[in-house]
């Protein structure tokens, strides 16, 4: 699964197979962004991740939610997701 655009935010929606895979894939996101000072919102549980991005400024997507969410995708590439 890939983006998708849902009320001003880019969400994506990872399937994991427990619930420390999850914990993990949260963490790797973690980096990436710090690096950009661009902080998703993430809800994350048994099987899941939902990670949210969205501009508050600029009350919707932009172009530092695009690049954070190409970041986000190959950090969690060792995951296999």
């Amino acid at each position: 699964m890939s983006w998708t655009e849902e009320n001003g935010s880019l969400v994506r929606t990872f399937k994991t197979p427990d619930f420390l895979t999850a914990y993990h894939l949260v963490g790797a996101v973690v980096g990436p962004a710090e690096g950009l000072n661009h902080h998703p919102d993430i809800a994350f549980g048994w099987g899941y991740v939902r990670i949210a991005l969205t501009t508050h400024d600029a009350n919707g997507i932009t172009d530092l939610d695009h690049q954070l969410a190409r970041l986000i995708d190959d950090a969690v590439k060792p995951f296999g997701l």
